[in-house]
């Protein structure tokens, strides 16, 4: 995301992410973040990406994808990912995510499926990868949240292109 809260431009475009310079150490933590990540769970307009040959993380993971829609649709399998497509339940969406990924992390793909997931405390983590960047204005990570969300705050580290955050969250008791 960037420093001002962005994780697209207006348009969806993420060119700003690219071409930044980086360290041995930036690289390391993102490769500890895709090891990690077991299946991927992701909105209703991440589907259409698929259909335009879009694929989560630009290939860098091959894992289940889970893709929330409001009409059914069969599964895809495109270079070895299964596209698997759940109308309308996040909460099975994200089960089914989690049992695929078995001990991994699922990782959230979009704002919006990200908010509704921390809005129905399904969120266990937040990991931030912020860019030394100001858009002025785009799609937000986390406009429009409606509740307020706790979080403790795991690992920190900045290098030559980015600042990276982990943060546990505080679920209500």
């Amino acid at each position: 995301m960037t420093v001002d809260g962005f994780i697209a431009d207006i348009g969806g475009g993420v060119d700003w992410m690219f071409g930044r310079p980086s360290a041995p150490e930036d690289d390391a933590v993102v490769a500890k973040v895709i090891e990690r990540i077991g299946a991927v769970f992701g909105g209703a307009n991440k589907t259409q990406t698929i259909d335009d040959d879009e694929i989560p993380y630009g290939g860098m993971l091959n894992v289940p994808v889970y893709l929330m829609t409001h009409s059914p649709h069969d599964p895809i399998e495109r270079d070895g990912i299964t596209y698997t497509f759940i109308v309308d339940d996040i909460a099975e969406a994200v089960e089914l995510a989690k049992q695929a990924a078995g001990d991994k992390w699922v990782s959230l793909l979009g704002a919006s499926i990200s908010r509704q997931c921390l809005q129905l405390d399904l969120v266990d983590e937040i990991h931030l990868d912020v860019a030394p960047v100001l858009l002025g204005e785009g799609i937000p990570l986390f406009a429009g949240l409606e509740k307020r969300v706790e979080l403790g705050c795991l690992e920190t580290s900045a290098f030559a292109s980015e600042t990276h955050l982990r943060y546990r969250v505080v679920h209500p008791k």
